[in-house]
């Protein structure tokens, strides 16, 4: 499909900087195709779902992927840089994106660390080799050091990698480190967050749980993948990057009896939605999962294994405006994008969120 179908205008005064306070705060616009859009709040998610529904949470945390460092090469002087870090491709091995990109080449030496106050270069800890450099700026960088001593070095010299749409606004500050974690996170890997999930506090989960509304968890390492803008015209010219998931063969049991019981599995975010899609059969029986996935969901794909999905509102012509799309209809989404815009919703990561339900169905 043509890139521009997916396009749209978004005030920069559409674009959050901060979270609702509290989590459970903010608006949520619900979305059936053929229906009227209802405007309510995430505080009223346990009265729209039914006894024996499911949801199912991402329970990945995010890492500080945000490395910055300086490139040493035997007779050119040292270069600053920066790695976005985006997936662990070997315990001593990551894959990223860099900038400035085209100064670097393989064989460079970084040195990755926090800039002193005094010395520019003033830098240590973390060091590794550029082994191989591939297109829009991404690099594979193969560290001195290996598995927990790695995770233990960049916890220690990395930043939080707050999305460039808030990050090129305001600087990263404390506050961050608590909002961009869902109150779930456990599983640590992922370099940006699953954004649906910020929006639940302890006490939503405790009225979930009196509403007989079932919990279950997946992890998808959500990559930075998903903050690179789609510069094809057509999507069958899109290349996905790769996230490393896993769904449980118990999880996955779990899901197919809430189906067969005639409840409804709701994923809690696109990248929920995607390791579930990942996971499923033909006839959306889900099955254990374990590794990457580069599932790209657009108009025509069908989908299984999800009967809703809560998500926040995305990008203008961004693969995860394209999967909203495929879940509940290109024109039914253009609609409700335009009416959260007039009505004044928050977007992004920080933003208010969406009950969709499937086109079709």
């Amino acid at each position: 499909m043509r890139v521009d179908l997916f396009d749209f205008e978004l005030p920069e005064a559409s674009i959050a900087l901060r979270p609702p306070v509290p989590r459970d705060a903010g608006r949520l616009l619900v979305v059936r195709p053929g229906a009227p859009l209802v405007d309510r709040t995430v505080r009223d998610l346990p009265g729209l779902l039914r006894a024996g529904d499911a949801l199912v949470f991402n329970d990945t945390r995010v890492i500080p992927a945000r490395l910055k460092g300086v490139r040493h090469r035997l007779g050119a002087p040292g270069l600053r840089m920066e790695a976005m870090l985006h997936l662990r491709a070997a315990p001593d091995t990551w894959r990223a994106f860099a900038r400035p990109a085209k100064r670097l080449a393989p064989g460079d030496r970084i040195v990755f660390g926090r800039h002193g106050a005094s010395d520019p270069c003033d830098l240590g800890g973390l060091d590794a080799t550029l082994v191989e450099k591939g297109e829009a700026g991404e690099i594979i960088l193969r560290f001195d050091l290996a598995g927990p001593a790695l995770d233990a070095a960049i916890a220690a010299t990395g930043d939080l990698p707050l999305p460039p749409y808030i990050a090129g606004k305001r600087p990263t500050d404390a506050q961050d480190a608590t909002d961009y974690q869902t109150v779930y996170a456990d599983v640590p890997g992922a370099v940006a967050a699953p954004t649906a999930g910020l929006h639940f506090s302890q006490a939503l989960l405790a009225d979930l749980n009196a509403a007989g509304i079932e919990r279950h968890r997946v992890t998808l390492h959500v990559g930075a993948g998903t903050f690179l803008p789609v510069k094809a015209d057509d999507t069958d010219n899109h290349r996905m990057h790769a996230e490393i998931g896993v769904l449980s063969a118990e999880t996955a049991d779990a899901l197919n009896r809430v189906r067969a019981a005639g409840g409804r599995i709701v994923a809690v975010g696109t990248t929920a939605l995607r390791l579930l899609e990942s996971a499923a059969d033909a006839e959306g029986r889900l099955h254990a999962f374990s590794g990457p996935t580069e599932i790209f969901i657009t108009p025509g794909t069908p989908i299984r294994a999800v009967d809703a999905l809560m998500t926040n509102f995305h990008l203008p012509r961004s693969t995860l405006f394209m999967l909203v799309s495929a879940f509940s209809g290109l024109e039914t989404m253009r609609a409700a994008y335009a009416h959260a815009i007039a009505s004044g919703y928050r977007f992004y990561s920080y933003g208010d969120s969406s009950l969709l339900f499937p086109a079709g169905r």
